[in-house]
C-alpha cells in the first residue's frame, strides 16, 4: 500500500471531496497538466502481464492528436495519473496511480469525447522481444539479471529488491531464442527466486516477495454498518486451481545440467486438502530452466504449494475507494459476522466521484485475532 496521511486515512471512511489529475509527459517533459477527466479508472490485477491499465475519457475533441508529437499520441507519449482527497481547509493530498503509455485514443473529430487506453511501463518490456538469442551467463545473480533485462529496454528504469533481507540468490544460466518475450524472461527469474515483479505507482520495477495472507499484516480495514465501508459483497467458492501436490522440475541445456526435480504435498491430516483425503490427488507441475539442483527445485515446489493449497474462494466487494491500495496487499474485511484475511488480487479505482470501485479478493482466512 502506498503511504498516506492519518487525516488521509481518516476522511476515506467519511463523506469527502475526492480529486484525480492527470498530466501528459513526452520526452521527458510535462506537455500539458491536469488534462479534463469526463471519466476513467485505473484497473491494478496481479494476473495481468502489465500490472495497471488506464481508460480515460476527457470531451475536448482538440485532444485528440493528429500528429506524433501531440500530447496524446502513441509514440512514446504517457499520462502520469493520481488520485487524492481535498480536506476542508482547501489542502489536498494525492496518490499516485500510476504512469501510463498511451497505446490508442479515438473520438469523434467534431464533438469528441477522446477515449484513451494505457499500460504501466511492462508493456514497453513485453514489446522488446529479444532480438537475438541471449543468456544469463556471466550475470551474476537473479536480481543482476532482471535489472539487466529490463535496462536493455528502458536504461533509466528504476528496479528496487524489497525482497526479505533483500534476497538476491545466484543466477543459473539460461538462455532465451530470438523472438522469445523479453518479459516473461524477467518473470521467470523472479519466479526462481521465489518473487514477483511488477511495476509499482511510482513506476518502480519492484521486486518483492510472494504475498502470504497468513504472514503478511493487514493494511486495510474494510467493515460493514456503521462507520465501515463495505457497501456490497459476493463469494464463490471453486475447486478450480486449487492442488495438493506441486512437482518442480528443472532441465537446463544451456548450463550443461543433468534434469533435476522435486515434489512437495500436503501431507497435513487436517487439511481439507491433504493428499489422498476427500479431496483427492491434484497435481500441478511447474518447471523452470534456472532450478539446476535438486535443493532449488525443493523450494520452488515448497513455495508453490503454499499457494497452490490456498482455499479458491473468490470475493468481490464494493467499498469506499481507497486508490492506495496495491496487489497483493492483505486486507482484512468484516462482513456477514465474519472477519477474514484476503490478497487483493485485482481492484478498479475511478477517476471521477460517481466512478465504481470494486476489489476481487482471494485466499480468505479467517481471522482469529
Amino acid at each position: 500500500m502506498y503511504p498516506f496521511t492519518a487525516a488521509f486515512g481518516q476522511a476515506l471512511t467519511q463523506s469527502h471531496t475526492m480529486v484525480s489529475r492527470v498530466d501528459a509527459h513526452y520526452a521527458g517533459a510535462v506537455t500539458m497538466t491536469d488534462l479534463p477527466i469526463a471519466d476513467g479508472s485505473v484497473i491494478v490485477d496481479r494476473g495481468s502481464k502489465a500490472r495497471r491499465t488506464l481508460s480515460l475519457t476527457v470531451a475536448d475533441p482538440s485532444l485528440l492528436p493528429w500528429d506524433a508529437a501531440d500530447p496524446l499520441a502513441v509514440y512514446g507519449q504517457q499520462l502520469v495519473v493520481s488520485r487524492g482527497i481535498r480536506f476542508t481547509s482547501g489542502a489536498v493530498e494525492m496518490i499516485p496511480l500510476g504512469t501510463f503509455r498511451i497505446n490508442e485514443p479515438s473520438g469523434d473529430t467534431l464533438y469528441g469525447p477522446v477515449t484513451i487506453s494505457g499500460q504501466s511501463m511492462e508493456c514497453a518490456v513485453i514489446d522488446d522481444v529479444f532480438d537475438v538469442p541471449t543468456s544469463t551467463k556471466g550475470v551474476g545473480t537473479c536480481v543482476a539479471a532482471i535489472e539487466w533485462l529490463i535496462h536493455q529496454t528502458l536504461p533509466g528504469a528504476v528496479v528496487v529488491n524489497l525482497t526479505a533481507g533483500a534476497r538476491n540468490p545466484a543466477c543459473a544460466v539460461v538462455a532465451w531464442d530470438a523472438g522469445a518475450n523479453r518479459w516473461d524472461a524477467v518473470v521467470q527469474v523472479a519466479t526462481a527466486m521465489q518473487a514477483e515483479v511488477y511495476v509499482d505507482a511510482l513506476g518502480r520495477f519492484v521486486i518483492t516477495d510472494m504475498p502470504n495472507v497468513l504472514s503478511s499484516a493487514a493494511v486495510w480495514d474494510i467493515a460493514e454498518g456503521e462507520g465501515g465501508t463495505l457497501m456490497a459483497s459476493a463469494r464463490t467458492m471453486s475447486r478450480t486451481a486449487v492442488y495438493n501436490s506441486v512437482v518442480a522440475s528443472g532441465e537446463n541445456t544451456s548450463g550443461n545440467t543433468p534434469p533435476v526435480s522435486a515434489f512437495a504435498r500436503d501431507t497435513n491430516p487436517i487439511s481439507p486438502t491433504r493428499w489422498g483425503g476427500p479431496f483427492g490427488k491434484v497435481t500441478k507441475h511447474i518447471s523452470s530452466g534456472l532450478w539446476t539442483t535438486t535443493a532449488a527445485c525443493q523450494a520452488a515446489a515448497n513455495a508453490a504449494l503454499f499457494d497452490a493449497v490456498a482455499p479458491n474462494i473468490q470475493t468481490s466487494i464494493d467499498a469506499a475507494p481507497n486508490p492506495a491500495l496495491e496487489g497483493g496487499d492483505v486486507i482484512r474485511v468484516a462482513h456477514a459476522g465474519r472477519k477474514e484475511l484476503f490478497l487483493v488480487q485485482s481492484l478498479t479505482i475511478p477517476l471521477t466521484a460517481d466512478g465504481d470501485f470494486s476489489i476481487s479478493l482471494r485466499g480468505g482466512k479467517e481471522d482469529l485475532t
